[in-house]
């Protein structure tokens, strides 16, 4: 008995939901297109029908959308705690972020894409709540360190004391460090020595 054909949708959706996990455990260097067509059960020839090369599939198992929450009527006082809250759920829902993380440290089209999604997505949001417009890039790239750093210890590094940390737990401390990158003082801090 044969298995019944897939519509290209459907192949895609396979081929992609398998490159995520392949790219996911293995990093983007020791994926390979053979394993990720081993993986979804089709023949390697249609994975690069699909997607061309190994970049392309790369760059369609890791599109991500940030799904920014709208922060029009978040008191002001409250975006750090709503950003953080809204970045866990992210991370522990969207495996695209995740290969995006794990890859990125290594190679450098994952960086390039991550500071892109960074840089076109969070950016902007930025911009909208901090003081000074001018200065949304510096503040989203100091939030992005939070978001970042914390994902890496978090879900890669798996850090035990971080890992055991509730999700509470977790926007109790990167909340207050969002709303300082979003809304605080970025002066230099003076010299206390002299």
């Amino acid at each position: 008995m044969s298995t019944p054909r897939r519509s290209s949708t459907e192949t895609k959706a396979v081929i992609l939901a398998a490159a995520r996990e392949r790219f996911g455990a293995d990093g983007y260097e020791r994926a390979t297109i053979r394993a990720i067509a081993s993986d979804a059960a089709i023949d390697p020839a249609m994975v690069m029908r699909y997607f061309g090369n190994k970049e392309k599939l790369f760059a369609a198992a890791a599109d991500v959308d940030l799904r920014l929450p709208a922060l029009d009527s978040v008191p002001h006082s409250q975006l750090g705690a709503v950003l953080s809250a809204h970045f866990l759920d992210r991370w522990e829902d969207d495996e695209a972020m995740m290969i995006l993380l794990r890859t990125g440290v290594t190679n450098e089209e994952a960086a390039e894409r991550m500071r892109a999604v960074f840089a076109e997505q969070l950016a902007p949001l930025v911009g909208r709540v901090c003081p000074t417009p001018i200065e949304a890039p510096r503040r989203a790239g100091l939030a992005a360190t939070q978001v970042l750093g914390l994902a890496l210890c978090r879900y890669v590094l798996r850090l035990p004391p971080i890992v055991a940390m509730t999700h509470a737990e977790v926007v109790a401390w990167l909340g207050p460090q969002l709303q300082r990158c979003l809304t605080g003082d970025l002066g230099v801090p003076e010299n206390p020595s002299g």
